[in-house]
């Protein structure tokens, strides 16, 4: 099943979108104007609409698709029409359950995906591109959460942490002190901004261009404290594999 997020007018509309629309002629990105998504197509946003908020005032209402089907999200629930035109709802939380899953059988699958994925970040556009966008899941569901705490707990009842206790219990461990100064300094700069910004996108050096890392030198310089590239992205990663460990 996939979940994707579009919106729609309300009272005065289909409930769902039109079985025909005008096709337009696809951008650079190739993505097709239609409204209606096929069946290999999924839509994440409605580019004719930046309001990606609930506005009671427009009527303005999130929407999803669940196996083409077109699914209001109301009040943390998912309202669809099934086959036989019956109102369906189900709860968003055991939707999106239901959907990880399927999508990783136990906790250990998911876990074992997780330490392979080079670029976390990878993963989560993974999981967006099937359905699961799960930085609006999060925000539907009111949790604050990185997208690995978001799985363990809705998927596999696992006690969430917080950001900002993941990155205390990296530096309690003194996983940097193999470094000289200025590359500590990089990378507490980079727990820092994952524990209060929630940045997965670490390991993208193009993240050393902005504040604070900016005022601590040019990106080769910073990368050059490390050694090589190589050796800035490995010392990133080995990084976010002391975030995810379970004695974090």
């Amino acid at each position: 099943m996939q979940l994707s997020i579009i919106y729609q007018p309300g009272q005065d509309d289909p409930v769902t979108p039109p079985d025909e629309t005008p096709e337009e002629t696809p951008d650079d990105g190739g993505v097709s104007g239609s409204e209606n998504p096929t069946e290999n197509e999924t839509v994440l946003i409605d580019p004719n609409n930046q309001n990606l908020t609930n506005d009671t005032k427009t009527g303005l209402r999130p929407k999803v698709y669940i196996d083409g089907v077109g699914a209001d999200i109301v009040a943390e629930r998912v309202e669809y029409l099934d086959e036989n035109g019956k109102l369906v709802t189900e709860s968003l939380r055991d939707y999106t359950r239901k959907a990880m899953r399927q999508r990783f059988t136990s906790l250990d699958d998911f876990l074992r995906r997780w330490k392979q994925a080079e670029r976390k970040h990878a993963l989560i556009e993974e999981l967006a591109e099937e359905g699961l966008p799960l930085d609006v899941i999060a925000d539907e569901l009111g949790f604050d959460l990185d997208p690995f705490d978001l799985i363990c707990h809705i998927a596999f009842d696992a006690k969430p942490r917080t950001r900002k206790e993941r990155a205390d219990n990296v530096l309690k461990r003194d996983v940097f002190t193999k470094y000289g100064p200025q590359a500590r300094a990089v990378l507490e700069a980079l727990l820092e901004k994952y524990s209060n910004d929630g940045v997965i996108s670490i390991d993208d050096p193009k993240i050393l261009k902005i504040n604070p890392f900016s005022g601590m030198g040019t990106e080769v310089e910073l990368i050059r404290a490390f050694g090589k590239k190589n050796d800035y992205i490995r010392a990133v990663h080995e990084m976010q594999t002391a975030l995810y460990e379970e004695s974090a």
